[in-house]
């Protein structure tokens, strides 16, 4: 008679019974964005998104400088999610042939990682 097959152990988040790495992958990508979002909650506890806003008023360009703040904050969002990509090993300027269009359009926008593409592992 044949044995009942056990089944397979299923995978936690911190090990892979395949002996690889790929189910803690995004552990790096979770911790290398949440780093400068921290700093941000950090910096807006300590009163710098106030400083920030009476800058902006009291700048040259008055309130109106306001209209800048959120294309600002999304190209450093994009520097952040571009610089991940390349750390990981994943040209963020290309557009994979099950993806595209929105919101997945970012691979259509220069890159504005911080370092190269970096070798899989």
């Amino acid at each position: 008679m044949e044995q009942a097959q056990k089944p397979k152990q299923q995978d936690s988040v911190f090990t892979n019974t395949n002996g690889g790495n790929e189910s803690v992958a995004w552990i790096y990508s979770f911790g290398a964005t949440m780093m400068p979002f921290l700093g941000i909650c950090y910096a807006h506890q300590r009163g710098l998104t106030v400083k920030v806003l009476n800058a902006v008023a009291k700048s040259p360009v008055g309130v109106y400088g306001f209209f800048a703040l959120p294309f600002v904050t999304l190209g450093m969002e994009k520097c952040i999610y571009d610089t991940v990509q390349c750390w990981q090993g994943i040209d963020p300027n290309v557009i994979p042939a099950d993806r595209g269009g929105f919101p997945s359009g970012g691979g259509s926008l220069p890159s504005f990682s911080l370092i190269a593409v970096q070798e899989k592992r």
